[in-house]
């Protein structure tokens, strides 16, 4: 599994871009915009755009942040923004706290999302991929509509997809990444709108055995803001299964049922 980290911006061309303006903007390489977007023979002509197109634009050099930017370009609203990355505009918009007025957005304003970058490998597919992330096939395809170099039935080695992040309303986990290896002493990490700042977690493994019984985590705000959390993973007990999934959730003040579930797909 190859999740980069560091920043990436999604970016759509525009006229009188060059892969060499675009670079110079975002802090990349012309190679490496090539690299990541499949523009080389026979996919395209090397170094040929157009506007319209949609890029995954990486910085180079080592970076203190994780985070995965949408550059808005003419026409964007937050809802459709939001579907792209199959969540909603309220998580959007808090996910974004400067954006003070949703209703508000702007041409070439960056705006966090919900999402990873994953690097293709030898041998890999979508449907692969789907399966051991835990990212819907559509969400997959709507979230690269429009790139260059992006068939549904063909991938190429080096290039990079755009992976929404399983979100509900409410939550969004950013830490760990979907697949990843999770283990004691690790940080939980997201953003929550949730009722008196709390919200739950769990760890169950793939035999649906509960390596983390359900507690509690306090997030830096409660509803109708969103907050932040963060919280040290703990196991119970010894998972039974090579894979599982974070539950992260709240629940109902009326009947204490399940609400707002967000499920991690990880490894042991």
């Amino acid at each position: 599994m190859t999740i980069h980290e560091g920043v990436h911006y999604i970016y759509t061309v525009q006229p009188g871009d060059t892969l060499y303006s675009i670079a110079a903007r975002f802090g990349s390489t012309v190679q490496l915009l090539e690299q990541t977007n499949a523009i080389y023979d026979p996919v395209t002509d090397p170094g040929l755009i157009y506007p319209g197109q949609v890029l995954v634009v990486s910085e180079t050099g080592l970076s203190q942040r994780n985070v995965t930017a949408y550059i808005i370009h003419p026409g964007d609203s937050l809802f459709r923004i939001a579907r792209r990355f199959s969540t909603t505009p309220d998580l959007l918009a808090g996910m974004n706290p400067l954006l003070t007025n949703p209703s508000l957005i702007y041409p070439g304003q960056p705006l966090e999302v919900p999402a990873v970058i994953y690097e293709v490998n030898e041998g890999d597919t979508l449907f692969k991929i789907s399966r051991k992330l835990g990212v819907s096939l559509p969400a997959i395809i709507q979230a690269n509509e429009g790139r260059v170099g992006f068939s549904p039935d063909t991938l190429f080695v080096g290039y990079r997809l755009i992976l929404p992040l399983p979100t509900s309303n409410n939550i969004v986990i950013i830490n760990p990444r979907p697949g990843s290896r999770i283990e004691p002493g690790q940080a939980l990490e997201g953003i929550a709108r949730a009722f008196e700042a709390t919200i739950l977690y769990q760890i169950r493994d793939d035999n649906d055995v509960i390596v983390t019984r359900e507690r509690p985590i306090t997030t830096s705000a409660g509803a109708p803001a969103y907050g932040t959390f963060s919280t040290t993973i703990q196991f119970d007990r010894q998972p039974t299964a090579a894979g599982g999934e974070i539950w992260v959730y709240a629940r109902s003040a009326r009947d204490g049922r399940i609400i707002d579930l967000v499920q991690l797909k990880v490894q042991f």
